[in-house]
């Protein structure tokens, strides 16, 4: 059973800056893609920004240009730069890890608890 834990969440003011983490853990077999997702009350999820274990990259149509997203496979740790913060992007953002172990084919998705962002001035 994998583990997925973010942290950096938080109040911070229009035009700022935050720096989401997230790390998986618990398993010996690789972790394959890792995204963060993003959810207001009452709304469906949204995907925010996606990453490879191959370093290729996915953004929200809304978010390019102002977030990053990396990650360290050493350490199966995704991070998410959000630069220029909107007011809109206040929301409950989550971290997405999906693995295949060895030859199988089922795809295991594991998700974080959570880290709430508040832009508000």
């Amino acid at each position: 059973q994998v583990q997925v834990v973010e942290s950096g969440g938080g109040l911070v003011q229009p035009g700022g800056s935050l720096r989401l983490s997230c790390a998986a853990s618990g398993s010996s077999f690789s972790i394959n893609s890792m995204a963060w997702y993003r959810q207001v009350s009452g709304k469906e999820r949204e995907l925010v920004a996606a990453i490879t274990s191959g370093g290729g990259t996915n953004y929200a149509e809304r978010v390019k240009g102002r977030v990053t997203i990396s990650r360290d496979n050493a350490k199966n740790t995704v991070y998410l730069q959000m630069d220029s913060l909107k007011p809109e992007d206040t929301a409950v953002y989550y971290c997405n890890a999906v693995q295949y172990r060895g030859n199988s084919p089922i795809r295991y998705s594991y998700w974080g608890q959570g880290t709430q962002v508040t832009v508000s001035s």
